[in-house]
C-alpha cells in the first residue's frame, strides 16, 4: 500500500511537470478560442521550437495561421505535421485540412489527393468523405490544364525548329540561285568567245549607227577610186607614142 501511494505520487507529479513545461500551448489555446488569433500563433510558435516533435502544436499552429487568412503559409504547418505526427488522427486533420485549402486555390487533383489521404487514415469521417467526393466531380468539371512553362518551351522548340528549316530553304534558294548565274555567266562566255567560222569574233550587232556605216563604206569607195585614177594615169603617161612610119 505504501509503495502504491509512492508511484501514484511520482505519475502526478510528472504529468505536473509535463504540463509546466509547455505552459505556451495552453495559453495558445486559450488565446485561439479568443480568437486572438496572431497571439496565438505566437504561443504555439513557441510551444513549437520547446517540442519540435509536438505534431498539436504544429496543426495548431496552421489552424491559427489559416484564420489570419495566410493560407499557404499554413499549408507548410498542416505538412510538418503529417511528417511528425504518430498516431493517425493527428495526420487526418491535417490532411483534411490541407485539401480544404487546395480546393480554396482550385487545385482539384492536389485537394483529391489529400482527402483520399485523410479517408486513408480515418474513413469514418463523413466531412472528409464529402468533401474528397466534391474534390473529384471539380475535378472532372475542370480538368487541369497544360503547364503554360511547359507550353512555351514546346512552342520555342517548334519556332526554333522552324527557323531553321527555313533558314535552310533560304541558303538552299541562295545556292541555287548562285548556280544559276553562273550557268548564265558561263554560257554568256562560251557565246562571246564563239565568234565566226574563221575564228573572229562576232562584231555585235547595233555597235555602229548605220548612217555612219555607209559613210565609211562611201570613203572608202572614193579612196579606192582615187587610187584607181592614179594608177591608170601611170600607165598612159609610159605608153610609148606611135608615130607614123617615115616611108
Amino acid at each position: 500500500m505504501k509503495n502504491l501511494i509512492i508511484y501514484s505520487f511520482l505519475l502526478l507529479s510528472f504529468a505536473i511537470f509535463a504540463q509546466e513545461k509547455d505552459m505556451n500551448l495552453p495559453k495558445a489555446n486559450a488565446e485561439f478560442a479568443d480568437k486572438k488569433y496572431a497571439n496565438a500563433e505566437a504561443e504555439y510558435r513557441i510551444s513549437l521550437s520547446n517540442n519540435p516533435k509536438k505534431a498539436i502544436s504544429s496543426y495548431n499552429l496552421g489552424n491559427s495561421i489559416y484564420k489570419q487568412n495566410h493560407s499557404s503559409e499554413a499549408l507548410l504547418s498542416y505538412e510538418k505535421t503529417i511528417k511528425i505526427a504518430t498516431e493517425r488522427p493527428e495526420k487526418q486533420k491535417a490532411f483534411h485540412n490541407s485539401g480544404n485549402i487546395y480546393m480554396a486555390e482550385k487545385n482539384y487533383s492536389a485537394a483529391v489527393e489529400a482527402y483520399k489521404n485523410a479517408l486513408r487514415n480515418n474513413p469514418g469521417d463523413e466531412e472528409t468523405r464529402y468533401n474528397f467526393a466534391l474534390a473529384k466531380k471539380m475535378l472532372k468539371d475542370n480538368p487541369p490544364k497544360k503547364d503554360d512553362k511547359k507550353d512555351k518551351k514546346d512552342d520555342k522548340k517548334k519556332d526554333d525548329k522552324k527557323d531553321k528549316k527555313d533558314d535552310k530553304k533560304k541558303d538552299d534558294k541562295k545556292d541555287d540561285k548562285k548556280k544559276d548565274d553562273k550557268k548564265d555567266g558561263d554560257k554568256k562566255d562560251k557565246n562571246d568567245n564563239k565568234g565566226n567560222e574563221d575564228g573572229k569574233p562576232k562584231p555585235k550587232p547595233g555597235g555602229i549607227p548605220k548612217e555612219r556605216v555607209q559613210n565609211l563604206l562611201d570613203a572608202v569607195n572614193n579612196e579606192e577610186k582615187k587610187i584607181q585614177d592614179k594608177v591608170n594615169a601611170k600607165k598612159v603617161k609610159g605608153k610609148p607614142i606611135q608615130t607614123e612610119k617615115d616611108w
